[in-house]
């Protein structure tokens, strides 16, 4: 999916020596950001040993280098984390078909305590929908099956859902935002999980049917998806706007459960309006787009 190797040039080409106060003398440059020597140099490498690792020929590096090559790179905490990751990664990689995924049941009992009046989502680790309580249901995904989270080959694929499906895509009034953050917190799951064979079936399936995923994933941008906004076109409620926050479960690391609060009084109307009415599965008269759905 990635390698240490193309992830270092990426954020290599990045970073350019005005960033970093290096003065060139007028000389000129045939790359866009630093050169391996000059990056060697900042993280207090050898020039030879840096290029090796770029090129995928040197052993796993130390924690000590990488942090060093992080700091010349300006890399955030996530980024980091992410370079880590690949690091840690064996030479050769073999994809293996990982089992179904199943929400803690504490996950659930806490996503039962929320009631209605809130809406909220487990996600697995490729973004499928784990659970959902209804009111989370009618506000992303009133054109599917309510019950469908409950049959693993069945639930939606938020990913699939964001590129594929025209109608999840019209919901969303940022949605050119939340695709880079969608991109880039896959990016760091297919770090995390680089053997896992669904996932990479996924991002294959997004990189050669939708031009924007794939040009969204050649950026190798790699963020975390803790909170944020959504502007959302519902259509039913109207204008909806709601800040998302993530809750990581101690229990299921990989599952997280995302909760939606408004952000002014019309958008608060509008969820009681969607929560009051608990319209019954498909009853907005949206046909199911099979794009979204896993293929087993």
């Amino acid at each position: 999916m990635e390698s240490l190797a193309t992830f270092l040039k990426s954020r290599r080409d990045r970073v350019t020596p005005d960033d970093i106060g290096l003065r060139t003398h007028g000389t000129g440059r045939r790359v866009p950001g630093l050169r391996r020597e000059e990056l060697a140099l900042l993280a207090g490498v050898s020039a030879g040993y840096y290029t090796r690792l770029e090129q995928g020929q040197a052993d796993t590096a130390s924690e000590q280098v990488l942090d060093a090559l992080a700091r010349a790179l300006r890399l955030d905490a996530t980024e980091t984390s992410h370079l880590h990751d690949l690091a840690r990664q064996p030479a050769t990689l073999r994809l293996s078909e990982p089992p179904a995924e199943a929400p803690h049941r504490r996950v659930l009992a806490l996503l039962a305590s929320l009631g209605e009046a809130m809406p909220a989502i487990v996600l697995g680790r490729r973004g499928d929908v784990l659970a959902w309580n209804r009111a989370g249901h009618a506000l992303f995904a009133g054109h599917l099956d309510l019950a469908s989270p409950d049959v693993p080959g069945r639930r939606p694929s938020i990913p699939r859902m964001f590129f594929l499906d025209p109608v999840a895509r019209d919901l969303y009034g940022n949605w050119h935002e939340l695709a880079r953050v969608h991109v880039a917190y896959l990016r760091l799951t297919a770090g995390r999980h680089p053997t896992d064979a669904r996932l990479a079936e996924l991002i294959g399936e997004l990189t050669m049917r939708s031009d924007d995923f794939s040009a969204l994933w050649a950026t190798r941008d790699v963020a975390d998806c803790t909170t944020g906004t959504m502007q959302l076109r519902h259509p039913a409620a109207g204008p909806v706007s709601v800040d998302y926050q993530v809750w990581l479960q101690p229990d299921s690391p990989d599952h997280r459960l995302e909760v939606y609060t408004p952000n002014d009084p019309g958008s608060a109307d509008a969820l009681r309006l969607l929560t009051s009415e608990r319209q019954p599965s498909g009853a907005a008269g949206i046909p199911h787009n099979g794009a979204i759905w896993p293929t087993s």
